[in-house]
């Protein structure tokens, strides 16, 4: 009788133990995108079962390929119009890497004066025109955790600290989002991006039209009912939030490079007065300024958020900041430390993590509680990983 419960209490215990095993590599496969060595699977599948979830996942993100596959997926769709995953590493998708990795306040991504290269030997160094640094780190298999540095973007792309905006002004931004165009696409990719919305799920009618650039028609094809129940919806909050990118670009050689890709971004200091509009303001802010000539002409940098009032205001906007300044650092924090932002990582870390998007009501709660979490954390985005990842991790 004792041989037989004790084979009893081995046999549950075995199942147990498995059942263990199996959450760890699944927590593994989903957080770092590779399966871990039976070492590993055995260390991870211990400390959750003595409960230590959190300790199983930060071990599966100490492996490299949560930074160079898991990360460098999740960000790369952000760094180009098509949004996808097959395009080269870039600063953009390196800094946001390099954020997470030393896990700093994850809202500085949109304004603080930073950027990763890396310290690999044999790399060329960063170049302000080209992705040669990127892509040879890349081809060369270097590790992204170990290798990637920190250091003041404005020190290696030439624009002032006070012009520099996290990744909004890194080149594969700029290349992406202040090519040709009015500067719209980087305001409108941002949001879709790092808020979650795409500018349909912001459209508002009912704010004021009175920064609405000239080169929007008030009457398009004869009927002004379209500008007033659809263009107005999106260009009243839109257009004074973009203003912020005024005196950015990206300059390349038209007629030896026409697609750009040796451009680099520009932005225009005080010294950069355009002598046929006495501006600093970029042309692009006033073509097409025929097409409706009582419109705004863009005189500077000065953004406003005129979504702070309206059906916005749920956006939840931080009640500490003007919700108006100069340039984009300063919308860049706007935008950053608004409760929509938090509550989008979160989301875009549950899709990766849980391979679907939150489809009842205990997900959206589970979402609601780790985007609080996130916050509490100084906006650590490993602790929404962790949180996730044990969410998901299976019964």
């Amino acid at each position: 009788m004792v041989s037989g419960a004790l084979l009893l209490v081995s046999l549950f215990a075995s199942i147990a133990m498995a059942g263990y095993r199996e959450q760890a590599l699944q927590i593994h496969n989903r957080v770092a995108g590779v399966p871990p060595s039976e070492t590993v699977l055995l260390q991870m599948a211990s400390l959750i079962e003595g409960g230590n979830v959190a300790g199983a996942v930060e071990v599966a993100m100490d492996n490299e390929a949560f930074y160079s596959v898991t990360l460098k997926n999740m960000a790369t769709p952000w760094t180009n119009r098509e949004q996808t995953v097959f395009a080269p590493l870039n600063d953009y998708t390196a800094t946001f890497i390099g954020l997470v990795r030393d896990e700093d306040d994850f809202r500085k991504i949109l304004y603080d004066d930073v950027l990763y290269t890396s310290n690999a030997s044999g790399l060329p160094a960063y170049a302000n025109n080209n992705n040669n640094h990127y892509q040879a780190l890349e081809s060369a298999g270097h590790s992204l955790k170990n290798t990637l540095v920190r250091r003041a973007q404005s020190s290696v792309n030439g624009l002032p600290a006070s012009a520099t905006s996290g990744v909004l002004t890194t080149r594969a931004a700029a290349k992406a989002f202040f090519i040709a165009g009015t500067n719209r696409a980087m305001f409108r990719f941002t949001l879709l991006n790092h808020l979650c919305r795409d500018l349909e799920q912001v459209h508002d009618t009912s704010l004021v039209p009175d920064r609405i650039r000239q080169d929007v028609s008030r009457s398009p094809g004869g009927d002004s009912r379209v500008f007033l129940n659809n263009c107005i919806g999106c260009h009243n909050g839109m257009d004074p939030m973009a203003q912020a990118f005024a005196y950015y670009d990206y300059e390349f050689d038209v007629d030896a490079d026409p697609e750009g890709i040796n451009g680099s971004i520009h932005y225009n200091t005080a010294a950069d007065i355009d002598p046929d509009t006495n501006s600093r303001v970029e042309k692009k802010y006033r073509i097409n300024a025929s097409t409706f000539r009582y419109g705004f002409v863009t005189p500077d940098d000065q953004w406003q958020n005129y979504w702070r009032k309206g059906q916005n205001a749920a956006l939840g906007w931080d009640a500490s900041l003007p919700g108006a300044g100069n340039g984009a650092k300063t919308m860049g924090m706007e935008l950053a430390h608004s409760h929509a932002f938090a509550h989008c990582q979160v989301e875009k870390v549950f899709r990766n993590v849980c391979l679907r998007r939150p489809a009842d009501a205990a997900d959206r709660a589970e979402l609601d509680a780790i985007t609080d979490s996130f916050a509490a954390s100084n906006y650590n985005l490993k602790q929404v990983f962790i949180e996730t990842a044990d969410y998901c991790k299976g019964p």
